[in-house]
């Protein structure tokens, strides 16, 4: 028999693209089954007991009363809260885990896993799937998805949602920064710092997304 070639082929780029796709159609199928769905962030360094890990258990629970699905990274902290307070409460839980070097173990709470390869298919997923996003106090991460999410919005690249950050204390720096320094240099106009809400009401933050979503599904269609 003879031997194969060296494999190391399947590493360049062009077959990349294969192993892309197969991850694409993979995560869309199990996506679009879920319906509605919020997705949350923050911070997987958040042990329980901590009020804000609490808080987001009361989150998810939140999610699944109002039938939604609650999505998150599904790794530990905030993440492993609003995934068990959404199983708790009987509803769909998802996890979109990913293998870091550190921090990311899928939390047991999560009844829908899906693992990734690639970092830019899971915040795809994160995106493309959720009617809002929820944002407890975390870090890189969950800062990362606050801008991208509202960049998003702002170009148009997708349909407005809310975009909810849960902590006024924690987020006050941030929002202070964004008018002082953005706004007063005309590097955001004032609309711009409209795209998203800061609140310390868990339940508030769902009924602003939940609002959204029911005046977004009563909005007449285009002909």
């Amino acid at each position: 028999m003879i031997n194969p070639p060296n494999a190391s082929f399947t590493m360049q780029d062009p077959w990349r693209v294969f192993r892309i796709m197969a991850e694409v159609v993979d995560s869309f199928e199990e996506m679009s089954k879920l319906g509605p769905a919020i997705t949350v962030f923050g911070s997987a360094r958040t042990p329980p007991g901590d009020p804000w890990y609490e808080k987001a258990v009361e989150m998810g629970a939140w999610i699944a009363k109002l039938g939604y699905a609650a999505i998150t990274g599904g790794g530990p902290g905030i993440m492993e809260a609003v995934n068990k307070g959404a199983a708790e409460a009987g509803g769909i839980s998802v996890g979109l885990n990913i293998q870091l070097p550190h921090e990311q173990k899928p939390n047991p709470y999560a009844n829908r896993q899906l693992n990734f390869h690639y970092f830019f298919i899971r915040k795809l997923c994160f995106v493309k799937y959720a009617n809002g996003f929820v944002l407890f106090p975390g870090g890189y991460g969950t800062l990362d998805e606050f801008t991208e999410a509202i960049t998003l919005i702002q170009t148009d690249r997708i349909a407005k949602f809310p975009v909810v950050l849960v902590g006024s204390d924690y987020w006050s720096g941030l929002v202070d920064w964004l008018h002082n320094r953005m706004l007063a240099n005309g590097l955001v106009s004032k609309e711009d710092l409209s795209l998203f809400h800061v609140t310390d009401d868990v339940r508030h933050a769902i009924e602003i997304i939940s609002a959204s979503d029911l005046k977004r599904r009563n909005a007449p269609q285009p002909a």
